[in-house]
């Protein structure tokens, strides 16, 4: 795919907006997210972003062995609300247009995620919020954010890492680790490279979603994959 993207849907972990911190949240992190955003705007590029919870929850992966998995898995839809509401207030001190929408009814603080609704917030130069789970135990955050994806008539859907390429095992602990530039879903399947869920990966497979792996924390980085001006790993069909 080299084709000028206009839409994406951007995914960043929780965890990274945590920075070097253990706990909760950095706003100096917060604010580079911010800036970054801005840098694709200028660009006129359209964004959607998705945040992981793993910054406000991450204990529960210890202790999740006398926790009932339903239960489990909406403790940490929850915690997420933390990690949005914090993008919005950033985003709104910046001056930058944003909405936080989400598939459940909790009007009072955001809106439930509509196709045209979102569509049209769009084409007025907002950046969409993700709450982007579909509430339902079981399934996963990354088949989630294919399904807006494809609901935002997005180009291309991002997730923004700690590494630059998609490695067949760990490149900070194995010095052979083999990086791919390019991809294949199928090949991702085969060779378990945990890029993300297979529900996932089929969903985007099978909607001939791209997917491109890059570093949240070299500068510029996502803007320049958005570009095709930067070194990263394209999965596609």
């Amino acid at each position: 795919m080299t084709k000028k993207i206009k839409r994406a849907l951007i995914k960043i972990s929780g965890e990274a907006l945590a920075w070097d911190k253990w706990y909760w949240l950095d706003s100096e992190m917060l604010q580079y997210v911010v800036n970054l955003v801005k840098k694709i705007q200028w660009k006129w590029i359209d964004l959607a972003i998705v945040i992981w919870w793993w910054n406000i929850f991450r204990w529960i992966s210890w202790e999740s062995n006398w926790i009932d998995r339903v239960s489990w898995d909406q403790m940490w839809m929850l915690a997420t609300f933390i990690n949005w509401l914090a993008l919005v207030d950033f985003f709104e001190n910046s001056k930058i247009k944003a909405k936080l929408m989400t598939s459940i009814d909790i009007s009072w603080i955001w809106e439930k995620f509509d196709k045209i609704k979102a569509l049209k917030y769009i084409e007025k130069w907002n950046i969409i919020i993700c709450v982007w789970w579909t509430w339902n135990p079981y399934f996963t955050t990354d088949t989630a954010w294919v399904l807006r994806a494809l609901e935002l008539e997005c180009d291309v859907i991002v997730k923004a890492t700690k590494v630059d390429w998609v490695y067949d095992k760990d490149p900070k602990k194995y010095d052979d680790a083999v990086k791919y530039e390019t991809v294949t879903y199928d090949e991702v399947l085969e060779k378990d490279l945990k890029v993300m869920d297979s529900t996932a990966i089929a969903l985007a497979r099978d909607n001939n979603m791209s997917l491109i792996i890059t570093n949240l924390f070299n500068k510029d980085a996502i803007l320049n994959s958005l570009l095709w001006k930067s070194e990263w790993t394209i999965v596609e069909k």
